[in-house]
């Protein structure tokens, strides 16, 4: 949950299917906390203590520490601090509802630096055996308008509420009431955009492997404390809430959201599927893009490899080598002019070996132009494990189909097609899906320079390098399918 900012024919298919849909390394956790980056590393925890660290975003292993043990914790950094909560108990086990939900600090959340200890934990909400609320799953959230600080807590087995807790101490503010704000959920949290705050919470079955039905869904509200409606109206403590995410081919029960900003236009949501298929149906850290459709979180799409025209969206046309066209010879027939007897024939389109005696030899520059499915502009892009990756995804070679020409950045913050894939930073390309559905591609780096360059159709025939400007189409692509 939380808030802060994928026979031996079969053995094939797992290992796609693995590679371009989960994270990498041993990614098991149960109730992920939002995504914490510190001092270079990415940290989430889970339940029953402890939790992952990653030092790219794309490969996970286990090493974090939270004492304290309980359940579904999250984490936000305040000033130069952390704060983190978690609960004791509580969640219907056993019939009961008796809970609490302790919040505590720490300067660094890097086991390893002289800097790391937590402070003692204090309890900022419980409930009774018999009380409506489980005063568990824990979600913090800051007001970027107020500057106040705000958990949610409960589960599924009662009301959800929030608790004002103070910035400073991580202490409930004295004399505050905790309003109730949604039932039929769980694992909560609060985010804010576009001067809606919006509640994400975990509706379904939890922790019941693949049978889990966890789903994440939403409401909005312009004040902090409700009322969260749905996309029809549907106030949340009525049972309310529109779908972000459910489950996938291959993993099941997603659960316990969580928002990292990447970067203007490109945000990423952490959540567990209670069971991914391909690893031997364990609970594991799945990140994926977040859209924003009217106003409404979406889950988006992990890119795949595969052969694409890549479409720029500042005029729709193909990015493409800049060769010679080569016309097909197959004559222009009107239909005025046609026998209505003649057979039909079926022409195939242009293939590679028709062209390319004709391309250059050695590096060809890049260009975009009108889409005509020509083998100069159909794109083979290919994920390498090898050169690991980045949060929620890894890095692509992008070639020419049936080729080893490569996309390439140069030492002039432009781009090439070298005549073949040498493995180097500069052919190593991140695609990662915006909040509006196109996406930026981005290489590991630019020979020479620091920084980060996106591919930007900076004329409608002149592809290079330049700065992210979300608010600019000539920096957002499209991936077709071919």
């Amino acid at each position: 949950m939380k808030t802060s900012m994928k026979l031996i024919s079969l053995a094939a298919f797992a290992l796609i299917s693995v590679s371009a849909l989960a994270q990498e390394g041993q990614p098991w956790i149960h109730d992920p906390s939002t995504i914490m980056e510190c001092d270079g590393k990415y940290y989430t925890f889970g339940t029953g203590g402890g939790g992952l660290i990653s030092e790219d975003g794309w490969n996970w292993f286990g090493g974090a520490v939270r004492p304290g043990g309980g359940a579904a914790p999250d984490a936000i950094k305040i000033g130069d601090r952390y704060l983190v909560a978690y609960s004791a108990t509580g969640g219907g086990l056993g019939g009961g509802h008796a809970g609490r939900v302790l919040t505590m600090w720490n300067k660094t959340l890097d086991p390893n630096s002289p800097d790391f200890a937590y402070t003692e934990a204090i309890e900022v909400a419980h409930s009774e055996m018999d009380e409506d609320c489980d005063a568990i799953d824990a979600g913090l959230f800051m007001d970027p308008n107020t500057g106040r600080l705000w958990c949610t807590y409960g589960t599924y087995f009662g009301f959800i509420r929030v608790v004002e807790l103070d910035p400073k101490t991580g202490a409930k503010v004295e004399g505050t009431v905790d309003p109730n704000i949604a039932i039929d959920c769980e694992a909560t949290t609060i985010i804010y955009r576009n001067g809606w705050y919006y509640l994400l919470g975990t509706h379904g079955t939890c922790c019941d492997g693949v049978n889990s039905t966890y789903n994440i869904v939403a409401g909005r509200s312009r004040n902090v404390t409700g009322p969260y409606l749905d996309n029809m109206g549907r106030d949340m403590v009525a049972g309310g809430g529109k779908m972000v995410i459910d489950g996938d081919d291959r993993q099941f029960g997603a659960g316990h959201f969580g928002r990292y900003i990447e970067d203007e236009g490109v945000e990423k949501m952490s959540f567990h599927w209670e069971a991914d298929l391909d690893r031997s149906a364990r609970s594991v850290l799945a990140i994926r893009p977040i859209l924003w459709v009217n106003d409404w979180p979406v889950a988006g799409e992990l890119f795949k490899s595969g052969t694409y025209e890549i479409s720029s969206v500042r005029r729709g046309y193909a990015l493409e080598l800049a060769v010679d066209f080569v016309r097909q010879n197959i004559a222009r027939r009107g239909g005025w002019r046609m026998d209505p007897n003649e057979p039909i024939v079926v022409h195939p389109n242009q293939t590679l070996d028709d062209v390319i005696a004709t391309w250059p030899e050695g590096e060809i520059p890049a260009r975009v132009g009108d889409w005509m499915n020509r083998p100069h502009q159909r794109w083979t892009i290919t994920a390498v494990p090898e050169a690991g990756g980045y949060l929620g995804g890894q890095y692509y070679k992008i070639q020419i189909e049936g080729t080893d020409k490569t996309l390439t950045a140069t030492e002039d913050v432009d781009l090439t097609v070298a005549p073949e894939y040498a493995g180097t930073d500069a052919q190593l390309w991140r695609i990662e899906q915006t909040i509006d559905g196109s996406y930026r591609i981005m290489p590991k780096a630019v020979p020479g320079h620091e920084g980060e360059y996106v591919l930007t159709s900076i004329a409608d025939s002149t592809p290079t390098l330049a700065k992210w400007d979300f608010s600019s189409d000539n920096c957002k692509w499209n991936f077709i399918k071919k």
